[in-house]
């Protein structure tokens, strides 16, 4: 779902980032630091459905995370990768990384099985 502005830069940041397939879709392409193939996407990410692929793709280049790049060739392909405003996400999921890592720490009890 595209996102709506508000007056909660919060809320913003939430809406961009929800999916179940976000996340794991930046991280790929944050860290092989270089455009990926669909294809790609598709088999680090097993768990994930052709559609549903498609959708967290779409929304993430309508809100301006990822650009995707078309190439005519006699095979067409596609490929993607993070904008600078992607790129510039990357400080303050590494700060909700590390308090998640503390919250885990501190609530370990609450995580086990």
């Amino acid at each position: 779902m595209p996102v709506q502005l508000n007056d909660c830069p919060v809320e913003v940041v939430f809406a961009i980032l929800s999916g179940r397939w976000k996340i794991p879709i930046y991280r790929y392409l944050y860290k092989t630091n270089e455009p990926a193939r669909y294809s790609a996407l598709l088999r680090h990410l097993p768990a994930i459905s052709k559609k549903i692929l498609t959708e967290q793709l779409r929304e993430l280049e309508h809100d301006g995370i990822i650009e995707r790049n078309l190439y005519p060739d006699a095979r067409p392909r596609v490929e993607y990768r993070l904008t600078s405003y992607g790129l510039s996400m990357i400080e303050f999921l590494d700060k909700m990384s590390e308090w998640g890592e503390k919250y885990i720490q501190s609530n370990n009890s609450h995580f086990q099985k």
